[in-house]
C-alpha cells in the first residue's frame, strides 16, 4: 500500500490529463490517490486580471474535483516547507506525478521539487502536457532545435501526435482519499485566494472551455482563416484563456478539430487554426532554448538599442489615448476584458516599439499584468517578433501603419466604436483619422479633437523614418 499524489498547476481539468492518467495506471489495488495544489505565499502580493481569472478557474476545478470524489488538498509556504508538510501528513506517499513546466520560473520550481524528492524515498514523475509537442521533441536531422517557424512546422506536421490521455473517473473516486483535516494551513491560504477574486469571470473553467471548443469546431472553425483578422467579427476561437489555465488541453483541441473534419479535405480554416497550435509549441521551444529572452533581445546587435523613455507616451498607450483609434480600441479591450484580438496584439506592439520607439519589454510586462491568457513563451515571442529583435521575427523595416491597419481590418469602424465611445457618432469617412474631421462636424458629433478625443500623439511617417534610422544604426 502506498499513496500517489497528483499535483495540479496550470492543468486545471480532469479530462485528457497526462499526470492524472499516468498516476492512475500506476496504482495497485490498495493504493491511495491524493489531489494536491501548492499555493505560493507570494500569490497574494499582487493581484491582476490574470490572477483573478486563474483563481476563478481554480475554484471551478476544486468544485468539480469535490463532486467527483477527488478532494483537493492545499499546501503553502516555501516549496521545501510545503512538501515537507505533505510528507509529514501523508507519510506513506511514494509517488508524485505532475505536468511539468519546461520554461521560465515554473521550470526552476520543478527542478527544485525534483531535487528535493531525490533525497527521499518518493519517486517523481514529471510529464509533458501543456503543449502538444515538448520543447525538445521537434528537431532537425542533426538533433538541433529550430529557429525558423516554417521549417519547424513542416517537421511538427510529420510527427505523430500524443494521444488523448484517458482518465477513468470511477477509478479516481475508488482510490481517492480525503485527508484535508490535516492540511488546515493550506486550506486557509486557499480561502484567502478565494476572498480576493472578483467573481466576474462567469465562463472560466473546464466545462465552459469544452463548450466553447465545441461551438468553435462546429461553426466558426471553417471561416477561421477568412475572419480571424477582423476584431469586430466573432471569428476567433477565444480558447486561449482555457489553454493557458489548462482547463482545456491542446491535445483535445487538436483531436476535436480532426474528429469534426472526419474524411473531409482539411479546409483552410482548420489548417490555419492547427498552425496556431504549432506556433504555441514553437514559442515554448524558443523560450526553452533561450531562457534569457524575457529580458534580452535574441538578436545580439539590438541588445543596446536607444529606446525612448517617456512616461506620458507610455501611459497614453496603456490607457488607449494615443489618437489612433484602432490602437486605442485594442488597448481598451485589453483593459476591460483581459484579452485582445491577435491581429491587434501585433498592431499595438508595432505601435509601441516602432511609432513610439519604446522598449518592447515594457509592453511585454504590461501584457503580463493584463492578459488572462498570458503565456510567457508566446507573449515574449510575440513581442520580440513585433520589435524585430527575436528569432524568425518581422524584419525591422516591417512597420505597421496604424491607420492602414484600422482601414483594412475594421473598415466600418464597428470595433472602434464599441471600445472608444467618444467616436461612436463619427462618420465612417473619418473614423480611422478623426483628427481630419472639419470643426463643424466635430461639434455636430460631439467629439472635439483635443478635448473629447486626443490628437495623434505622434506623426506616423516621421516616427517610421526614425525607427528605420534607429535599427539601421545597429547594422
Amino acid at each position: 500500500m502506498g499513496t500517489t499524489v497528483v499535483w495540479f498547476r496550470r492543468d486545471l481539468r480532469l479530462h485528457d490529463h497526462t499526470a492524472l492518467s499516468k498516476a492512475l495506471s500506476s496504482l495497485e489495488k490498495d493504493d491511495s490517490l491524493v489531489a494536491l495544489f501548492y499555493i505560493q505565499p507570494t500569490l497574494n502580493d499582487t493581484f491582476t486580471a490574470r490572477h483573478d481569472y486563474y483563481y476563478e478557474t481554480l475554484m471551478k476545478h476544486v468544485e468539480k474535483c469535490e463532486k467527483k470524489g477527488f478532494p483537493v488538498h492545499f499546501v503553502t509556504g516555501s516549496l521545501e516547507e510545503a512538501f515537507h508538510q505533505l510528507q509529514n501528513q501523508l507519510p506513506d506517499v511514494d509517488q508524485l506525478f505532475f505536468n511539468a513546466d519546461e520554461t521560465g520560473g515554473g521550470a526552476k520550481r520543478d527542478q527544485e521539487v525534483i531535487d528535493y524528492f531525490h533525497s527521499t524515498s518518493i519517486n517523481v514523475f514529471p510529464c509533458i502536457d501543456h503543449t502538444i509537442h515538448g520543447a525538445t521533441e521537434v528537431k532537425k536531422q542533426d538533433g538541433s532545435l529550430y529557429k525558423v517557424f516554417s521549417s519547424y512546422y513542416k517537421q511538427w506536421q510529420q510527427l505523430d501526435k500524443p494521444s488523448i490521455q484517458q482518465v477513468d473517473l470511477d477509478k479516481v473516486k475508488e482510490h481517492a482519499i480525503d485527508k484535508r483535516d490535516s492540511f488546515k494551513r493550506g486550506a486557509n491560504a486557499y480561502q484567502k485566494l478565494m476572498e480576493s477574486k472578483t467573481g466576474k469571470w462567469k465562463y472560466a473553467g473546464e466545462e465552459h472551455g469544452l463548450e466553447r471548443l465545441e461551438d468553435f469546431t462546429h461553426s466558426k472553425m471553417y471561416d477561421y482563416k477568412k475572419k480571424r483578422d477582423f476584431p469586430a467579427v466573432a471569428g476567433t476561437s477565444m480558447l486561449s484563456p482555457y489553454l493557458r489555465t489548462g482547463a482545456v488541453s491542446a491535445r483535445t483541441v487538436y483531436y476535436t478539430i480532426l474528429d469534426e473534419l472526419g474524411d473531409q479535405a482539411n479546409g483552410q480554416g482548420p489548417e490555419t487554426y492547427i498552425q496556431e497550435l504549432a506556433w504555441r509549441d514553437f514559442y515554448n521551444m524558443v523560450f526553452y532554448q533561450f531562457p534569457e529572452s524575457k529580458d534580452q533581445e535574441l538578436i545580439e546587435k539590438y541588445r543596446d538599442m536607444d529606446w525612448n523613455q517617456d512616461d506620458e507616451l507610455f501611459e497614453a498607450w496603456k490607457k488607449g489615448e494615443t489618437g489612433f483609434p484602432i490602437i486605442d480600441a485594442a488597448m481598451r479591450q485589453l483593459n476591460q476584458i483581459g484579452w485582445m484580438h491577435n491581429r491587434l496584439r501585433m498592431a499595438v506592439a508595432s505601435f509601441l516599439t516602432k511609432d513610439l520607439l519604446m522598449n518592447w519589454r515594457e509592453g511585454e510586462r504590461y501584457f503580463e499584468e493584463q492578459l488572462i491568457d498570458y503565456e510567457p513563451a508566446s507573449n515574449i515571442g510575440g513581442w520580440q517578433w513585433a520589435s524585430s529583435t527575436g528569432t524568425d521575427a518581422a524584419p525591422y523595416f516591417r512597420i505597421f501603419n496604424p491607420t492602414r491597419q484600422s482601414e483594412r481590418f475594421d473598415p466600418d469602424g464597428d470595433f472602434i466604436r464599441k471600445y472608444v465611445p467618444e467616436l461612436k457618432d463619427v462618420p465612417k469617412k473619418y473614423i480611422h483619422s478623426p483628427e481630419k474631421m472639419p470643426e463643424e462636424l466635430q461639434e455636430e458629433v460631439s467629439c472635439e479633437i483635443g478635448k473629447d478625443y486626443p490628437h495623434p500623439i505622434v506623426d506616423h511617417s516621421t516616427m517610421r523614418k526614425r525607427a528605420l534610422e534607429l535599427y539601421k544604426e545597429k547594422g
